[in-house]
């Protein structure tokens, strides 16, 4: 009764449970929708709601009525902000943003700072691994675009060096 490793629905196929839950407990703690994995000829796909990205969408919706209430003075700033994120470094997997090497510890980097190429500017977690995100390039530190323990998408912005 603790494991099921089929069922009468799954046609004779033989499911791995504990994958399966392993997969949902991932979409629950990276605030994703909808993970599949694929192993030669089986594939396993767990996904939630849609109700989910609801609750994930409202924070770049938000930033879009601001510039709508005010139409003329809004476009001029507006067109410097997506510059500075196009030259952002950006996620290169999907997972959870951690600013700090353990919680209470200092920030990798803060707003200001001086950074070298290859300097940790924070780490990723995709999968129960840690991946540390490095700079490409020295500079300094214009901003940080995620917060601590945010899930976070592929190509997401993370931080802008200048």
């Amino acid at each position: 009764m603790s494991e099921t490793k089929g069922s009468s629905r799954s046609g004779g196929m033989n499911i791995d449970s504990g994958l399966v839950r392993e997969l949902a407990e991932l979409l629950a703690e990276t605030g994703l929708t909808e993970i599949e994995v694929e192993d030669g000829d089986r594939k396993i796909k767990v996904a939630r709601q849609a109700a989910a990205v609801q609750a994930y969408a409202p924070a770049p919706l938000a930033a879009a009525p601001a510039p709508q209430a005010a139409a003329a003075p809004a476009a001029a700033p507006e067109a410097p902000a997506a510059p500075a994120h196009a030259d952002a470094l950006k996620s290169p997997m999907v997972g959870t943003a951690y600013l700090s090497p353990e919680p209470g510890a200092a920030q990798f980097v803060s707003v200001g700072q001086q950074v070298k190429a290859g300097d940790t500017l924070l780490i990723i977690e995709a999968m129960k691994v840690m991946n540390p995100i490095t700079a490409d390039k020295a500079g300094t530190i214009k901003a940080i675009l995620v917060e601590n323990a945010q899930p976070v998408e592929f190509d997401q912005p993370l931080v802008v060096i200048a």
